[in-house]
């Protein structure tokens, strides 16, 4: 059996899980880059793209909900994303406040080609999918737990 931590044990930087996701996140942005690039697209624009072609039509407010982007930071993303013809922003009929995001024949073409961009990950992290899936729960139920905390 382990015992406690010391203080000093606590606070060193390879001991912070804070630190490796934060870490780990920075290593992710940076092998997508050079692969998004050749769907001319940011990393924040490809999650949006993500969010949309397995849901296309959400509101400004539910796709922000899904990503965990505030207004501020994902309306920018999507301005650039319909002056790049990759969606459209259109108003809702029943209330002009609501505006529903949809792709465009271009942002539902794009999604044939970032096939290979989950393959490249795979690659790179030397994972079997079976890992990489139980790691993303583990993750995901880390985000969920931190949030309701």
């Amino acid at each position: 059996m382990r015992s406690a931590p010391t203080p000093d044990e606590l606070l060193k930087l390879d001991n912070q899980l804070c630190f490796a996701v934060y870490s780990a996140s920075l290593a992710m942005t940076r092998l997508y880059k050079p692969l998004l690039e050749k769907l001319s697209l940011t990393y924040p624009q490809y999650l949006v793209m993500l969010a949309l072609w397995e849901t296309d039509g959400p509101t400004v407010s539910e796709l922000g909900e899904r990503l965990s982007l505030d207004s501020g930071t994902l309306t920018p993303l999507l301005k650039r994303l319909e002056a790049n013809g990759l969606v459209a922003r259109l108003r809702d009929v029943a209330d002009e406040r609501r505006v529903h995001i949809t792709l465009t024949s271009a942002g539902r073409k794009l999604k044939a080609r970032a096939v290979d961009v989950p393959a490249c990950l795979l690659a790179a992290s030397q994972c079997s999918l079976d890992e990489l899936a139980g790691l993303t729960r583990q993750l995901q139920a880390l985000r969920d737990r931190v949030r309701a905390a």
